[in-house]
């Protein structure tokens, strides 16, 4: 027999009289004397549990006298509609069982009251996890995910699942973390680049992947983590057009589910979503322009600060839109460059509300021109010689792109702390729990 018949979300002031078994965490207690009020919460929600003492079972009303909040209970009751009572209806329970009993303190209040440090919070996941609001995040957070796999299937692109460890850098950097693998040298990779690539090469066309990648950067931001998530494309026979184009109706696609299915977390957590029907596109040059002119200085050639990118949207008009045609020095190596116009290259950038969302381009798959750009770099052609080599045999253009989940979620969900937006965020301090 099932332990309960619907979720808290799921009982209506319609279901008056019906018998309903619930489970869940005692969220809050109130004692009138002859009456008390059990608040049981689940993933979605909180439900009166309504007792009059004179009127149940005293084994029942021995039970509730001394409940505490966190302890875990199952519940079977009768529906009974109330104008009253919240959401409109209340539980008359009929039987409860304690299936999980509190010893000790609890870390923190999890009804929000009393405020309690984000360090202390992420110390007792496995507490702060039955916040309203942080599973509230973690919902925006899998619809966003599932609206980015429902548009690829939809464009037919093929997920598959890159490596997570390497033998060496797979974008030129230094920041990665050794790891023993046998007797050999190895590290956690810190981009899946060079296998959506390779896929693409393989024949597989179209590709997409979320996967944990790792930095070991050393930094304390609100932005970064040490371990992200990354929603990845790779297409082949493809410009930086076709690229953007599809990053577009991902992204859209992205919002509308999240408006579609997480209405009250976004209210919830006070955040306002506006579907766009296209995202607007301006040149590098053009923005750099226009901070110039509102006095935001800053010289071709430069990337853009936080704070001007915090200025953007209102420059702009526009709460997300797409940075293209960058000047290649400040890009990665593997930026196609314009045949004619080689300061600049086919990278783009997706920004929104004030932060960089997304960020991609054409690839270079000419094996002379990828080497030549790795010279002007100042990085070794020949630390990266199996990278080169998979484009000697045919290769064909190609581009992609990259979402990192948690910033993702950080900006739909309105948080100011990227750690809030993984669920055992890694930084320079954390590895527990």
């Amino acid at each position: 027999m099932a332990m309960r018949s619907h979720y808290a979300k799921q009982v209506t002031p319609e279901m008056d009289g019906k018998q309903v078994q619930l489970a869940g965490w005692v969220h809050e207690i109130r004692d009138l004397g002859g009456l008390k009020f059990i608040l049981l919460r689940d993933k979605t929600g909180i439900v009166q549990l309504t007792i009059k003492k004179k009127e149940v079972d005293p084994a029942l009303v021995g039970i509730v006298e001394k409940f505490v909040k966190e302890v875990s209970i199952l519940c079977t009751g009768t529906v009974k509609a109330s104008k009253i009572a919240p959401r409109g209806f209340e539980i008359i329970p009929k039987e409860i069982t304690v299936v999980g009993e509190v010893h000790g303190t609890v870390p923190f209040e999890v009804t929000g009251k009393v405020p309690a440090d984000l360090d202390v919070r992420l110390d007792k996941r496995f507490i702060d996890l039955r916040r309203i609001e942080t599973t509230a995040v973690f919902k925006i957070r899998s619809q966003a995910m599932r609206g980015f796999r429902e548009k690829l299937d939809e464009l037919e692109f093929q997920e598959i699942t890159p490596t997570c460890l390497v033998s060496s850098s797979t974008e030129g950097g230094t920041d990665l973390f050794p790891v023993v693998y046998f007797d050999k040298e190895a590290f956690l990779a810190q981009s899946p680049q060079l296998y959506k690539q390779i896929a693409v090469m393989g024949g597989m066309d179209k590709v997409y992947m979320i996967t944990p990648v790792f930095r070991a950067e050393k930094h304390n931001t609100q932005f970064h983590l040490n371990e992200i998530t990354q929603m990845d494309i790779e297409m082949g026979f493809a410009t930086h057009d076709e690229a953007i184009s599809v990053l577009e109706q991902v992204f859209i696609n992205i919002l509308k589910r999240v408006t579609e299915h997480c209405g009250e977390e976004l209210e919830l957590l006070g955040s306002k979503i506006t579907v766009p029907k296209s995202v607007p596109r301006f040149t590098y040059s053009q923005i750099v322009d226009k901070l110039n002119a509102k006095g935001y200085p800053i010289a071709w050639g430069d990337d853009f600060s936080k704070e001007q990118e915090k200025e953007m949207p209102a420059l702009l008009g526009s709460e997300a839109f797409f940075i293209t045609e960058w000047p290649t020095a400040i890009r990665a190596f593997y930026s196609m460059p314009h045949p004619d116009k080689p300061e600049i290259c086919y990278a783009f950038d997706l920004m929104y509300k004030g932060v960089e969302l997304s960020s991609g381009a054409q690839r270079i798959h000419q094996p002379d021109l990828l080497i030549k750009q790795l010279k002007a770099k100042g990085l070794r052609p020949s630390a990266f010689e199996a990278y080169i080599d998979a484009f000697r045999y045919g290769s064909i253009p190609h581009a992609g792109w990259s979402i990192g989940a948690e910033r993702l979620t950080m900006k739909l969900a309105n948080r100011d702390n990227i750690r809030e937006c993984a669920m055992f965020p890694r930084d320079r301090h954390r590895l527990t729990p």
